[in-house]
């Protein structure tokens, strides 16, 4: 008897192997096919000084699995004194992204502005990663009507004090290759945006944060600004909120 069981394992052995490994590769496809989602407000904050003051949003949110996802982003800013929904400006882009390193994707969508002037179109191509020591890169070129280019680079990265009070620096420009007039845009670097956030995760899905960002708009991208009496570089205090569910 005990020598019948052996011989019938050793025969049920090899179908043993191949069931295993019929196992392993659906549940290698059951991860890749796997979807999630996520929404995350990076900045919802509210920014006061040289004689201005107003909201600024950035968020972005995507659905997809490890490789591929569809990524939606937007940001902008309303002034103080006015509705949001009547006064805001700003960007929202709707991005195909795909994995090609392990670090680094590519994206490619399309863009719209809003507000502020005619609403504007643009084809994007971009990427986004991790940079050596951990520095987050979007850089991102677009193509508008009439072969305008546009261009947008932002970097960021964390400094952690400790597991909860984190410091993050960021840094953001965008270039133009012809002047808009109607949305009050110059050509060649239009702005550039320095800030500093010291935040603390009460949970790692809620963080207060307090800052400061220093804000610098070319010449002729200031222009309306000091016809309006405002300064083209300007400091200002902020606080807000970053969320994500």
């Amino acid at each position: 008897m005990p020598r019948t069981v052996c011989c019938l394992a050793i025969a049920l052995a090899p179908l043993a192997a191949e069931v295993a490994a019929d196992e392993m590769q659906m549940q290698m496809q059951m991860d890749d096919a796997a979807r999630f989602g996520r929404i995350l407000v990076d900045q919802l904050e509210w920014r006061h000084g040289d004689g201005a003051s107003g909201g600024v949003w950035e968020a972005e949110g995507w659905y997809g699995n490890d490789d591929d996802k569809l990524l939606a982003r937007s940001e902008g800013d309303w002034p103080s004194g006015a509705p949001a929904a009547a006064t805001a400006s700003g960007r929202a882009e709707l991005l195909w992204d795909r994995i090609v390193t392990r670090w680094w994707s590519v994206q490619g969508g399309a863009r719209g502005d809003f507000g502020a002037g005619p609403g504007r179109g643009w084809a994007a191509l971009g990427v986004q990663g991790l940079a050596p020591y951990w520095i987050a890169v979007e850089a991102t070129a677009y193509l508008g009507s009439a072969g305008t280019l546009a261009a947008r680079l932002k970097t960021e990265t964390d400094l952690r004090f400790t597991q909860r009070l984190i410091l993050q620096p960021e840094l953001e420009l965008n270039a133009y290759s012809r002047p808009d007039r109607a949305r009050d845009q110059g050509a060649g670097l239009a702005d550039l945006q320095a800030g500093l956030r010291l935040r603390y995760e009460l949970r790692r899905e809620l963080a207060p944060y307090l800052g400061a960002v220093w804000v610098r708009r070319a010449d002729a991208t200031a222009q309306p600004l000091r016809a309006a009496g405002e300064p083209a570089a300007q400091w200002q205090w902020l606080a807000g909120v970053r969320c994500w569910f």
